[in-house]
């Protein structure tokens, strides 16, 4: 049966990202490697993987190569560096599906590239990325940018299980 992860902010190609969130890279080039390796390492070519946003700074030849590499069936929710580039230019870099928008996952998980206002008596989760290194407290938000997950795609089963666990905890 196939497996789902969630990741974000990526950011292929954007040398300025290593030093702004301290990223433990000498340069794009390793940090493409590595990122590509870890997705690989625990996503197969049967599983889904959501991306939300901001995956590449490179033209379509170069996004298309990482995109092309990486396993699985790969949806893009577009974030804000996305958005300068059409949805069907995502689609011709190699993405099987792409919304400009945030879905709704289960009937119960946003999932969007920024974090949406949620008030506490939404019964919902956020997943989101955008805001990096950064978390917000509480139930109801779960950032799965790259820097909180070691550059791996992180499974649905454990979003899932560590809300269902803050949930029993009250927290």
């Amino acid at each position: 049966m196939p497996n789902t992860f969630f990741i974000s902010d990526h950011h292929f190609g954007h040398q300025g990202i290593i030093a702004f969130e301290g990223r433990p890279f000498a340069d794009v080039e390793e940090m493409t490697e590595v990122m590509v390796a870890r997705w690989n390492s625990v996503v197969s070519e049967q599983d889904r993987v959501f991306h939300l946003g901001d995956f590449s700074f490179l033209g379509q030849e170069k996004t298309s190569a990482i995109v092309s590499r990486l396993n699985g069936y790969k949806t893009l929710i577009m974030g804000n560096h996305d958005r300068g580039r059409s949805r069907a230019w995502w689609l011709a870099a190699g993405f099987d599906e792409v919304s400009e928008y945030p879905i709704i996952y289960k009937d119960f998980f946003f999932l969007s590239h920024e974090p949406m206002y949620m008030n506490k008596h939404m019964p919902y989760v956020n997943v989101h990325g955008h805001i990096h290194g950064q978390k917000y407290e509480g139930k109801q938000h779960f950032n799965v940018s790259v820097e909180h997950w070691a550059y791996t795609p992180i499974p649905f089963e454990q979003i899932r299980d560590a809300v269902v666990v803050s949930e029993e905890q009250g927290g």
